[in-house]
């Protein structure tokens, strides 16, 4: 996993990104130390996510938004990580490659 830039931003979360960490929260809050199984997690909250207006659902959205534009700004300013060029190994016994017919027309 030690793959990836860490000065990297990690990304745009949604709104139902949000909507999930306060039920997360929540929670929480009602049963400490019940443990949360995450694959049923959302599949539970959906149906409540369906179920709530476009009003209710705004102030999800407008975390989105302000998500999005601090990533926007963020990745502005990033500059990847130049990676090393390795030369293809080629194995000095394998066979030269034909040339193909392309290059006899012309």
């Amino acid at each position: 996993m030690g793959k990836g830039d860490p000065k990297k931003s990690r990304g745009k979360i949604s709104s139902y990104a949000f909507f999930l960490q306060t039920c997360r929260e929540e929670h929480k809050k009602k049963h400490p130390d019940a443990s949360v199984i995450f694959s049923e997690f959302p599949k539970k909250y959906s149906e409540r996510w369906e179920a709530m207006s476009a009003k209710e659902k705004g102030k999800f959205e407008d975390m989105a938004k302000a998500d999005k534009a601090h990533y926007e700004r963020e990745m502005k300013t990033y500059i990847p990580p130049k990676g090393e060029t390795k030369k293809k190994f080629k194995d000095p016994n394998a066979p030269k490659a034909s040339f193909s017919l392309f290059l006899y027309l012309f």
